[in-house]
């Protein structure tokens, strides 16, 4: 064989694999095209089906380019189309499944606010339903309000009051 035809059936060897290679590399690129197009596919699908149809996606698109100011004003002309008024929703009710009924209280103190006219009889009830001396009932007469006692059971303190205000006292139950 001549030197020549050494070298070119050297050189078709030596590009063969050089041929085979730039095959290898397009085929991948290829692949790794396609592979990024597919996912694109996936993400249009899943932002479709998320938000419905193309119309509402470029409704979504265009109020994402607002403005805080013209967001409040389509907020208001929206309001004034479709007559939408707020309303107001309490905490208690934004945070989720309804709370139970308030516990009934069970302990009060009873309070004289007022005397009136008959302020020894006051003093003789406040002696009576308390274990109070004649000197610490005057005193607590004399400044009103006054707690006559403190975390009475409800009957009790009911029956206190109704004797207090049947002597003219004006009383509190708290």
């Amino acid at each position: 064989m001549s030197e020549e035809a050494a070298k070119a059936t050297e050189t078709k060897e030596t590009q063969e694999p050089k041929e085979a290679r730039k095959a290898e590399a397009k085929k991948a690129k290829e692949t790794a095209t396609a592979v990024a197009e597919k996912k694109e596919e996936k993400k249009v699908k899943k932002t479709t089906a998320k938000s419905g149809t193309a119309k509402l996606d470029k409704l979504v698109d265009e109020i994402g380019s607002l403005t805080v100011l013209e967001l409040s004003e389509l907020v208001d002309t929206l309001k004034e189309r479709f007559s939408i008024q707020a309303v107001a929703v309490s905490s208690a009710a934004a945070a989720g499944p309804p709370a139970e009924a308030p516990v009934e209280k069970s302990e009060f103190d009873i309070v004289i606010t007022d005397v009136g006219g008959q302020k020894l009889q006051v003093l003789k009830e406040v002696r009576s339903v308390t274990s109070l001396g004649l000197k610490e009932a005057k005193e607590l007469i004399d400044n009103l309000p006054g707690t006559v006692k403190e975390a009475a059971g409800k009957d009790e303190a009911e029956e206190i009051k109704k004797k207090l205000e049947s002597v003219g006292a004006k009383v509190e139950l708290k």
